[in-house]
């Protein structure tokens, strides 16, 4: 693939995105306004699709996270349209030039989403993509029709139990990494914990391994075309890193809303975007409004799995009850892992299936 950004990621692997699905988009408004995002869009089988799978992915990965549900849906041949880009900062669109939230890629992702006049949306979100994409589709929520949760949240994330101030280690705390680990190395930390951290593990092997992996991202001797090449490579350019870091750094008020001074933009506050998300979405997509399918996947072993984050979105969405899928020895990367299942849940909700076949137990 021939990357068409100032990204640092510039050698990708073959199975990044499917062959000639490759596009470039030119942001037209707000902070990033004449940066360019990359987006794959791709059509399954010989039909016009009618509906649209939208890929919404977190901090610190990009749309190659998803990569096993995609080829599980392209093996299917069922009839879809594919749709994945990466954030600014992030795989191989431009470079961050500030320190980037979710509510910042939100405003570019509805850019293009209005760009592609995106209908008949499943939209799949994981980690900040949560608020990222349900922030961006909620503006106009009749784009959607189904919504597949992935270890996110778009509520404050309750204190009771792991938290991001004591997981997953209680004296180094994923929202204290960003204060500890220089820039230079963050990278390594992403390598590690993207494609590494599928099952609770014991300290020691998971200091050892992050030291490991910092290490290599260092020396620059992670081997190209592997995922942990794409997780380290993206976040080698300063700011990049710093955005990717400003996220984590922000984990314990996931949901409650933050502000933060910015050297670019100064005062950056949130609070309003996450209100409005809390409040449009029952009305929106719950059974007073659209009544649209829901379902969501959780790995336990990270707080965003947890029951009490469970049950909030069951409150939101009661519909989501019936479809909702727990496992306890996963951990918050759960589309590195649970690509199958995953892709059968979305087959089951576009071919308009009334049950879903999953040999989990619901929660």
């Amino acid at each position: 693939m021939n990357v068409e950004s100032n990204s640092p990621l510039q050698i990708v692997p073959e199975d990044y995105c499917p062959a000639g699905s490759e596009l470039w988009f030119r942001i037209p408004d707000g902070y990033d306004a004449g940066k360019t995002l990359f987006y794959s869009d791709h059509v399954i089988g010989d039909q016009p699709p009618e509906n649209t799978v939208l890929f919404v992915h977190g901090n610190p990965e990009s749309s190659y996270t998803f990569r096993h549900i995609r080829d599980e849906l392209i093996a299917s041949q069922a009839s879809l349209r594919l749709v994945a880009m990466d954030h600014i900062g992030f795989g191989v669109s431009d470079r961050a030039t500030f320190e980037m939230v979710d509510m910042h890629h939100s405003a570019n992702l509805l850019q293009l989403i209005r760009h592609l006049d995106l209908h008949n949306v499943t939209l799949v979100v994981h980690d900040w993509g949560g608020p990222i994409g349900i922030g961006a589709c909620i503006q106009e929520p009749a784009r959607v029709k189904h919504l597949v949760v992935l270890n996110t949240t778009v509520f404050p994330m309750p204190g009771d139990d792991i938290t991001y101030t004591n997981y997953p280690i209680s004296w180094c705390p994923w929202s204290k990494t960003p204060s500890l680990v220089p820039g230079a190395l963050w990278g390594g930390v992403s390598a590690y914990v993207v494609s590494h951290t599928g099952q609770p593990q014991r300290t020691f092997r998971f200091l050892s391994n992050i030291v490991k992996y910092m290490l290599l991202h260092g020396l620059r001797q992670i081997p190209e075309n592997t995922p942990e090449y794409v997780w380290s490579q993206m976040l080698r350019d300063p700011m990049n890193a710093k955005s990717s870091k400003r996220n984590v750094s922000q984990t314990p008020v996931w949901g409650h809303g933050y502000s933060y001074m910015d050297r670019v933009h100064g005062q950056q506050d949130n609070h309003v975007f996450y209100e409005m998300i809390q409040s449009s979405l029952p009305a929106a997509w719950g059974p007073q409004g659209q009544n649209i399918k829901v379902c969501g996947f959780f790995g336990q072993w990270d707080a965003c799995g947890k029951g009490s984050v469970i049950r909030q979105w069951h409150k939101a969405l009661p519909q989501m009850k019936a479809h909702t899928y727990a496992y306890p020895g996963v951990g918050h990367f759960i589309e590195e892992y649970k690509g199958p299942e995953i892709a059968e849940a979305i087959l089951n909700f576009t071919a308009r299936q009334a049950d879903m076949s999953l040999s989990e137990a619901c929660v």
